[in-house]
């Protein structure tokens, strides 16, 4: 069974004055952009508003398949609350809105969930959008639609720096190289958070739907790569009336909160264990940071010197959003690589190097039934269309108890193995540390070193790793495959599509049987849409 979120809201610029709606239907396991909605309505109130968009996004879940499974997440506590039971439906425009709402799907197969208003930000411009046009006395217009973009318009055609699939550094060179488009905020020195005014006045209008096929950074919610709303006051802590509402759309997609790395251990870049904690201390905004530091990025581009600013902000979001105004208007569906580390072998709790040079253990009990669960959650997603395992006992055995409940082979690819790691296998970090001391200290420090006994650096893991994503990415264009595989294998692939240093993998966390997923696009950029989601395990 298919598993939608769907994400919706509405405005009123008077509450009760000129009111709109949006709603998009995301993909619950890729995050891909399935539809949205928008439209005019007139005066109302801000919370008709919201409940006419919940309504058109269930009606756009239901188009897509009606026997799917519908999440929707809303930042209206009001319709949240009332949808659930919880509260009483007293208003009387509402009344008959919420009772259609409830018939769209059986009850069963629906879930409301409230979220911060800065998680809302799709389904929020798309409702401006629609209240714009109708102050134009016009209809809104997905093709007019910039709700899922989050840069400048297109730019004209500039060379295509030389990269493999998935490399963010062959994408950011892209975009730093173009101009900025006239009339964007770079250009014209508004700054992008600036929101547009709100058009006075409006004429009653259509309403319009569509399907698009644009990806999203944020899968589901769970895992994200960035934390979201760190520093952002939903309407319930800042003390702002539910019913009031901006008057303008944002004009960037929400910034997440300052995020800091701080040395949580790699709990496994060696596969099976803790290494070691590393502390960064580095904050970073999710729009106005680059995902890498700029002499490092430009050095993987054949670039010299700093790029200024703007380039580096605008790089950024087309890594994050390469559906976004400088890629073609239409580059196809992505191959969609959703990336599954193995379950739990009797190695794991002990945290003890487990790679492809040792003892090669097959899944303990617990990471049997682990599997079980990752199989019934993919199952009621219903999006994998094909297997991929590597070649080591534990990933073909969870592989084998996935596939089994989708219907589906298993394909094996030795490119997926773990990292070697020599006379480390099946120690502890400690027992290496007391008897390597010399060959430990100089593998956290640099990717080109191998364990003690010939092992493979993470230098030649990432290698290996690469040209497997390349030939994957060519078999399957425009699929959604699982692969199960290894934390560093998994930690590789999701450190190439955000162009982010070899030294990222020790800060990035990975449990055993966890899922993530990227996206590989036409044109060579990825998005990063889910990591370390373990929701089904619970």
């Amino acid at each position: 069974m298919r598993e939608f979120v769907v994400e919706a809201d509405g405005g009123s610029r008077g509450n009760p004055g000129p009111a709109g709606y949006g709603a998009v239907v995301s993909d619950a396991a890729t995050g891909e952009t399935l539809a949205e909605a928008a439209e005019y309505i007139g005066v109302a109130t801000n919370n008709v508003a919201e409940y006419r968009g919940l309504l058109a996004g269930l009606r756009a879940a239901r188009d897509l398949d009606p026997e799917a499974r519908v999440h929707v997440r809303m930042d209206s506590k009001l319709v949240i609350e009332q949808m659930t039971g919880r509260w009483k439906i007293k208003h009387p425009s509402m009344k008959p809105l919420a009772a259609e709402a409830a018939t769209v799907f059986p009850p069963d197969r629906v879930t409301y969930e409230w979220i911060p208003r800065e998680r809302n930000a799709h389904a929020d411009r798309l409702a401006n959008e629609a209240m714009d046009a109708g102050a134009r006395g016009e209809a809104w217009s997905p093709a007019d639609s910039r709700a899922d973009l989050d840069t400048p318009p297109a730019a004209p055609a500039v060379p295509v720096p030389e990269g493999p699939p998935g490399d963010a550094a062959a994408g950011a060179a892209r975009v730093r190289e173009a101009p900025a488009p006239a009339g964007s905020a770079a250009a014209s020195g508004e700054p992008e958070s600036e929101r547009r005014p709100a058009a006075e006045g409006a004429a009653a209008t259509g309403g319009a739907g569509t399907a698009r096929g644009r990806g999203i950074e944020d899968a589901s919610g769970e895992g994200t790569v960035v934390e979201q709303g760190a520093g952002a006051q939903s309407s319930a802590v800042s003390g702002e009336p539910e019913s009031e509402r901006r008057p303008a759309a944002e004009g960037a997609a929400a910034t997440g909160g300052a995020g800091t790395a701080r040395g949580r251990g790699i709990e496994d870049a060696s596969g099976e264990g803790t290494v070691v904690e590393q502390g960064a201390g580095a904050q970073g905004s999710a729009v106005d940071r680059p995902v890498t530091d700029t002499s490092a990025r430009d050095a993987a581009a054949g670039l010299g010197g700093a790029a200024p600013a703007d380039a580096d902000r605008r790089a950024a979001q087309a890594v994050a959003t390469p559906s976004s105004g400088w890629a073609p208007a239409d580059m196809g569906a992505p191959a969609t690589f959703v990336l599954l580390r193995h379950g739990e072998t009797p190695l794991t709790p002990q945290k003890r190097f487990s790679g492809s040079g040792g003892s090669d253990p097959s899944l303990s009990d617990i990471g049997r039934e682990q599997a079980e669960k990752v199989a019934a959650a993919l199952a009621r997603r219903g999006t994998v269309q094909a297997v991929v395992a590597s070649p080591l006992a534990r990933t073909r055995e969870t592989a084998r108890i996935v596939a089994a409940r989708l219907g589906l082979d298993v394909a094996v690819e030795d490119g997926l193995r773990e990292t070697d790691f020599g006379a480390w296998e099946g120690l502890t970090f400690g027992e290496v540390r007391e008897r390597y001391p010399d060959d430990l200290d100089a593998w956290l420090a640099s990717p080109d070193a191998q364990p003690t006994g010939g092992g493979e650096s993470f230098a030649a893991t990432a290698a290996r790793v690469a040209e497997a994503r390349d030939k994957l990415v060519a078999e399957y264009r425009g699929r959604t495959v699982l692969l199960v595989t290894h934390v560093t294998p998994i930690k590789t692939l999701i450190r190439l599509a955000l162009g982010a240093p070899p030294e990222a993998l020790f800060r990035m966390e990975l449990s055993a049987a966890s899922l993530s997923a990227v996206a590989y696009y036409a044109d060579g950029n990825a998005s990063v849409r889910l990591f370390n989601d373990t929701s089904h395990l619970r």
